[in-house]
């Protein structure tokens, strides 16, 4: 093999190098702001968490106020799916809150 060759051959990988190395610090970036998002709602999620938690319990949560209609949807949602008009019969993911659901369970009883 000629040294132009092998010169021709070396210049190349390297350009191929440097595109490996500059698409895998994107891709390391990218990851980094995924993780800070992540992050971010999960401490919003906890927040969100907290908030149904005092409303229910304000609400009464275990009252025996709730009429039939309401005490089946209440186990419908305990049972882990959606009772609310956005996401009804969708199972709730990792039992997560859904402040529309417990709204409609627990709120305002015309």
């Amino acid at each position: 093999m000629d040294s132009q060759n092998l010169y021709d051959e070396l210049k190349e990988m390297d350009s191929h190098l440097g595109a490996t190395a500059a698409e895998f610090s994107h891709l390391h970036e990218s990851l980094i702001e995924l993780m800070e998002k992540n992050a971010e709602l999960e401490i919003e999620n906890q927040h969100l968490r907290d908030r149904i938690n005092q409303i229910t319990e304000k609400a009464g949560h275990n009252s025996p106020e709730l009429s039939k209609s309401r005490k089946n949807l209440e186990k419908l949602y305990n049972e882990g799916f959606h009772v609310c008009s956005s996401y009804y019969g969708k199972r709730r993911e990792n039992g997560e809150d859904c402040i529309f659901c417990t709204e409609i369970i627990y709120g305002r009883r015309d």
